[in-house]
């Protein structure tokens, strides 16, 4: 007989420590039963399951493993660059330059956050123009990051609301 266990935010409330313990035992309870697991946490589908079902409105609009999701909503870079607000302009066409099809996905006073395509870039390049950036203007902070499953949610989520 199969078994089959439904844990519904099973790591909500707990410290570090705990948490850390729930998710080995998830693990090793994973080797001979059915986990079905509902949670809003990113982290914790990425760490524990094999297959994410992301809901909208009750739903399912996609399914797949972390990287399947990945490669079908990701293969975008997530750049960020913090100035002095009057840099704005100077940042966003330095990171047109980097990619002609650079998105925008969020602005407040001088932080700025960009989305390009893998494809379209190398990190090297990216590298180049914070320096750059850095002797033109100044920078306070930047960040380069690989398309998250938090990222993923929120993209699908929106996508779905529009449709």
């Amino acid at each position: 007989m199969f078994q089959v266990v439904y844990l519904d935010e099973p790591s909500t409330g707990l410290d570090p420590a705990s948490r850390k313990m729930l998710w080995d035992a998830v693990t090793k309870a994973k080797e001979d039963k059915a986990i079905i697991l509902t949670t809003h946490s990113m982290e914790v589908a990425e760490h524990l399951c094999d297959r994410i079902g992301i809901f909208v409105d009750g739903a399912i609009q996609c399914l797949g493993s972390p990287d399947e999701l990945k490669d079908r909503y990701g293969g975008t870079y997530v750049f960020t660059m913090a100035t002095a607000p009057q840099n704005a302009k100077d940042v966003e066409d330095l990171v047109k330059r980097l990619s002609p099809n650079t998105q925008k996905t969020y602005h407040i006073s001088g932080t700025q956050k960009f989305e390009f395509p893998k494809r379209d870039v190398s990190l090297s390049d990216v590298f180049l123009a914070v320096k750059f950036a850095k002797e033109r203007f100044g920078v306070e902070a930047w960040d380069i990051a690989d398309t998250t499953l938090e990222d993923i949610c929120v993209k699908v989520a929106t996508e779905s609301e529009s449709s």
